[in-house]
Parts: C-alpha cells; sequence; structure tokens
C-alpha cells in the first residue's frame, strides 16, 4: 500500500515514537544526538525531544521522536524496542496513543522543512524553485525615511514555482511578508536596506512554503517516489485578497516580458538571502 506524505508537521500517532527506559548518565543534549544517529536509520524525523522522568519515577529521561513517514516509525519501533542501542540497558520503544487533540488540525511547515523534505525524496537534483515576481507593495522608496511613521513598513508581495522535472510537475505558491520601520532617526540607510533584504527573504519562503503546500510526496511499497499535485488546494498567504490585486497573474509572465523584469529594482539573489 502506498503512503501519502504532506508537507505539514506529523502529528498522527503512527508517525510518533515514545522511547523510556533512557540511562540517567547522558545530559539531555548528548541523548538527543544519539538518539537521532540512530533514528534517522529508519528515515527522515522531523523532531527528536528528551525529557526527564516524573519525580514520583525513577531518574533517567524519555524521548519523544516524530518521523515524517508512519512506515518508518514502525520500522523503528519494531527494530529498536528493547534493544540497548547506545546504552548498555535495554530501552523501550511504543507508538504514541495520545495524539487525539491534533488529529483534525493540520500546522504547515516551513520553508527550510519543505526543502529538507524534498531534498530527502526527491535528492538535491529532484526538484527547483523559480521566483516568477517579487515585488515591494508599501510603496516605500530608498531613503524616504520621513513622514508620518505610524504603521510605516516594507511589505513584499512573492510568486514562485517549485518545478519537479522528473516528474513532469509544477507547483505555483505566493506570499506577502511586512517588516516594520522605526522612528527616521532610529532608521539608517544600512538598517533600511537589510529591513528591505529580510522582507524580500521572508516573502520569498512564504511562497515557497505555499506551493509545497499543494503538493504530496507518494511513497510506494517498492520505495519507489511519485508525486501528487493538489491542485484544488490553492491558497494565498495574503492578509486580505485587496493585497494581491493590481499584480500580475503569479503563474506566468505577461507576454513578452523578460523574467529580470519581473522582479524588484532592489531585488536579490538566492545565495544573498540565504535561501
Amino acid at each position: 500500500m502506498a503512503e501519502l506524505i504532506s508537507f505539514a508537521v506529523p502529528t498522527q500517532s503512527d508517525k510518533v515514537l515514545l522511547v523510556w527506559e533512557l540511562s540517567v548518565g547522558p545530559p539531555a543534549e548528548a541523548l538527543i544526538h544519539s538518539l537521532s544517529a540512530v533514528f534517522s536509520q529508519f528515515g527522515l524525523l522531523y523532531s527528536v525531544r528528551v525529557f526527564p522522568n516524573a519525580a514520583v519515577a525513577r531518574p533517567g529521561f524519555y524521548a519523544i521522536i516524530k518521523f515524517y513517514s508512519s512506515r518508518d516509525a514502525q520500522k523503528a519501533q519494531k527494530a529498536c524496542d528493547g534493544k540497548p542501542l547506545f546504552q548498555t540497558s535495554p530501552v523501550k520503544v511504543r507508538l504514541s496513543t495520545r495524539q487525539k487533540a491534533l488529529r483534525h488540525r493540520t500546522f504547515a511547515l516551513n520553508s527550510s522543512r519543505c526543502q529538507e523534505l524534498a531534498n530527502y525524496y526527491f535528492g538535491f537534483n529532484g526538484w527547483s524553485k523559480r521566483i516568477i515576481r517579487l515585488q515591494e507593495l508599501s510603496g516605500v522608496e530608498d531613503g524616504a525615511l520621513t513622514g508620518p511613521v505610524q504603521k510605516r513598513s516594507l511589505k513584499f508581495f512573492c510568486a514562485v514555482e517549485v518545478v519537479l522535472p522528473p516528474y513532469g510537475c509544477k507547483s505555483p505558491g505566493v506570499g506577502i511578508a511586512e517588516e516594520p520601520l522605526h522612528q527616521p532617526e532610529e532608521e539608517g540607510q544600512s538598517s533600511f536596506l537589510m529591513k528591505r533584504k529580510t522582507a524580500q527573504k521572508l516573502a520569498i519562503q512564504s511562497a515557497l512554503a505555499d506551493a509545497f503546500q499543494k503538493l504530496a510526496i507518494v511513497v510506494l511499497e517498492s520505495g519507489k517516489v511519485a508525486v501528487e499535485y493538489r491542485a484544488g488546494e490553492e491558497s494565498i498567504n495574503a492578509e486580505s485578497e485587496e493585497d494581491l490585486q493590481s499584480l500580475i497573474q503569479v503563474n506566468c509572465l505577461q507576454p513578452g516580458q523578460k523574467e529580470e523584469e519581473c522582479l524588484s529594482d532592489f531585488s536579490l539573489e538566492e545565495d544573498e538571502l540565504n535561501l
């Protein structure tokens, strides 16, 4: 049976492992490192968290480990339960049974998590992103730091496209980000430019995360991977629809327009933005 993996925070109980009977000797940071090394052999991990046992229990730690894949979590549970792993005494590993409160809620992954998940299943060369438009909405010009400052901010709109050539799939995404501006005497030119760069970066990240939300990874029994595009899950990551009025269509360029002309005058290369 195929497994569907969404670009969302894993909250389902069959993706969450509880590990206890962890030794009291190593500190929590060392345990996190050791647990990550062991359980990442079974699949990509979303998180590893370690907690001290309750005061009524004997000294030691327990851990909560989240996988993106329920199949990987089940394999890890069967392989590690009752084994000493990295310590002298065996540990107990069970699938979680107390995730009912979150079962109807979905939390989208941020852009860095989305890229990590895409790299794991598609490979670094299996997908790419393309900025279609990066446009300033606030109308604040370079050096225009005078005048009323109430609610002054830098706001950018971004439209991107995630492309997966091996699967013949493209997914568009849009996002808006805003950075507040302070009093003119506190807002030097270098600070202004840095905030503009930050707003651009956040807009790109927001659009990228939006594009990934429309994709789902299909893992077949054989281990092969396919992609499902959820065309009906179009979403605009904006405060209101008015924010997007007067902008170009996000899925294509205007006739005769070059891609570089779609970028703002102060647009930055992706490596400069550290995306």
